[in-house]
């Protein structure tokens, strides 16, 4: 699907941006009924009023309602404004921030509306200002973009014979198929307890044990729809723990 010439008011998030030119900056958009967008803010580095105010809007995580015209690859910005309260996102959960907006900038192709998405996403950045713990938002988030991609995880009953899967089990999880007994399988990163598979089943995260074990899955199942793209933010990710 192309783009309109002439698009008001849409609600959007920035998901990158970058400087163009002397004044200007170019914005990668996630919107909600046009997907991802990219489009030129002229003047949005300028030192007028103007230019300022735009600069401070014109943000990750902030939710706005944009404007744009014109087609192909990129459209010109005609206006932004907040939609709705200003909340920003706390300082320590910008890394988690920049990890949702990096998965959609390399999973989704532009202009590839996913207005479930876009609500999830929106949903997800209220979790994380609000909660204490955002490591479950953060996991909820993946296995519901991995439903949304087509790659949902088969997490309550075993590949080929369809038994349901039991609590006290071991399973090893083939990313093609779903999760197999593991009774005469070597160790692997891939093999969780059912216990583990049913609580990502339920989004029922609060158990740091289980949340730890349910990354290991989500992250070699996103993984595998990367194809081997690198995801800087993880890479801070994991030095925060290592620091901690």
């Amino acid at each position: 699907m192309s783009a309109p010439l002439r698009v008001q008011l849409q609600p959007a998030y920035v998901l990158h941006h970058r400087p163009y030119r002397d004044t200007s900056r170019i914005l990668e958009l996630f919107t909600r009924d046009y997907g991802r967008v990219t489009v030129f803010a002229r003047g949005a580095r300028g030192a007028s009023r103007k230019g300022a105010s735009l600069t401070s809007m014109l943000q990750p995580f902030n939710r706005l309602l944009v404007s744009w015209s014109g087609g192909g690859e990129a459209s010109a910005l005609a206006g932004a404004e907040f939609d709705g309260a200003y909340s920003i996102l706390p300082p320590d959960r910008l890394v988690s921030g920049y990890y949702l907006n990096e998965l959609l900038l390399k999973l989704f192709a532009r202009h590839d509306s996913h207005a479930d998405v876009f609500a999830l996403y929106a949903h997800t950045l209220d979790e994380l200002k609000a909660t204490a713990q955002p490591m479950r938002p953060l996991r909820v988030f993946e296995k519901r973009l991995l439903d949304a991609l087509g790659y949902g995880l088969a997490l309550a009953h075993e590949a080929g014979s369809g038994a349901p899967i039991e609590a006290d089990r071991a399973y090893y999880y083939r990313l093609e198929q779903g999760p197999v007994r593991a009774d005469d399988i070597a160790e692997s990163p891939l093999v969780f307890s059912g216990a583990t598979l049913l609580s990502l089943a339920r989004e029922d995260l609060d158990d740091a044990a289980t949340c730890s074990d349910a990354r290991r899955l989500l992250r070699a199942a996103l993984d595998r729809c990367l194809e081997g793209r690198e995801l800087k933010s993880r890479r801070v990710m994991m030095a925060l723990r290592k620091n901690r």
